[in-house]
């Protein structure tokens, strides 16, 4: 198991019959926050390890960065024999096909590949030939999956790879959330990078305010609302991206061309799991034009800042706006706990 190793322990005011504390660690290249109340700092310091053990263990079993990991084991043997899965990470693929059937084929977990073609730091595109050259690497079908007598197997074309980064940060946020809970947590919420997942209302009843940041202007936010349950994430074009010729070109590609979604400033989706609001902010971000339409379909309560800075939402909880203080955020660098 993954080293622990937390930043800071900072109680803060006790609202009920237990003090709120909060823990704050690094993991998945983002900030990471457990908030909750228990009798001591000492008792939540134990709880909040149980879930950072959970999350480290998630990212060096699918970190696309460690040479180690499953999915790099994975990706390796493309273009070689079957691998056999795990229980989990065959339903990590399963979820993936999911979300390929849903998006018509927008959401792929092959696209990664186009990564080698864009360098957001060089503030340049990649060149047409330089795509072209990846999109026959990229296509979810081309991927054969089977199952001989209970094993799952997955089988990689030569080149190809699959990469759980559309959702591995907020199914880490479910399944350390799940390790609280079995553990007896019933107020808090975590916080890996944004992605939100509540564990339940504060220790004296009331709703976490949570905000998400405006995407032009980092320093406030465009809403502000009041959770005791379920899940946020937020997807946008302004946390990695470039500027070419005026305009902006997000990290959120498109796996048909290679180019980048060119629509919504950001997506915020309420659900009752953080995978599943993390998959459809991205999923709205890759329909772009066709985005709304979708967000009005999917039952869920949603925040999204269109092309030109208008906002539009629905079924949003205790919404308000003001400037990002006490409250949680989007990004990571706004990270004060919740009041």
């Amino acid at each position: 198991m993954a080293a622990v190793s937390l930043e800071q322990i900072q109680p803060l005011p006790a609202n009920g019959a237990q003090a709120q504390f909060c823990y704050a660690f690094a993991a998945m290249a983002c900030r990471c926050e457990v908030v909750l109340a228990a009798p001591s700092a000492a008792q939540g310091l134990q709880l909040a390890q149980l879930a950072q053990a959970e999350v480290q263990r998630i990212e060096a079993k699918y970190s696309r960065y460690r040479a180690d990991s499953v999915l790099s084991g994975l990706n390796a043997s493309a273009g070689g024999a079957p691998c056999a899965l795990d229980a989990e990470s065959a339903a990590l693929l399963d979820y993936a096909a999911a979300l390929y059937q849903e998006s018509g084929g927008l959401f792929d977990i092959s696209a990664g590949v186009l990564r080698r073609a864009w360098d957001f730091r060089s503030g340049r595109r990649p060149s047409p030939d330089a795509l072209q050259a990846l999109l026959p690497l990229v296509g979810w079908p081309r991927i054969q999956r089977f199952v001989e007598q209970g094993q799952h197997w997955l089988q990689l074309p030569a080149g190809m790879e699959v990469d759980f980064g559309g959702f591995g940060k907020e199914y880490a946020a479910d399944r350390a959330a799940a390790i609280l809970q079995q553990a007896g947590v019933a107020h808090g919420y975590l916080n890996l990078g944004g992605d939100m997942r509540i564990l339940g209302p504060q220790s004296d009843g009331q709703p976490w305010r949570i905000a998400i940041q405006h995407p032009r202007q980092p320093q406030q936010s465009i809403a502000s609302l009041a959770l005791a349950g379920g899940a946020l994430t937020t997807s946008g074009d302004y946390e990695r991206f470039l500027i070419e010729d005026g305009q902006r070109h997000c990290h959120i590609l498109l796996p048909h061309s290679g180019q980048s979604v060119r629509y919504f400033q950001s997506v915020s989706v309420i659900a009752p799991l953080a995978i599943v609001a993390g998959s459809a902010c991205t999923l709205a971000m890759l329909m772009q034009q066709d985005g709304e339409a979708y967000l009005q379909n999917s039952g869920l309560a949603w925040l999204t800042v269109g092309p030109s800075g208008e906002v539009k939402r629905c079924d949003l909880p205790g919404e308000g706006a003001g400037v990002i203080g006490a409250t949680h955020t989007k990004s990571d660098k706004l990270n004060a706990c919740a009041s």
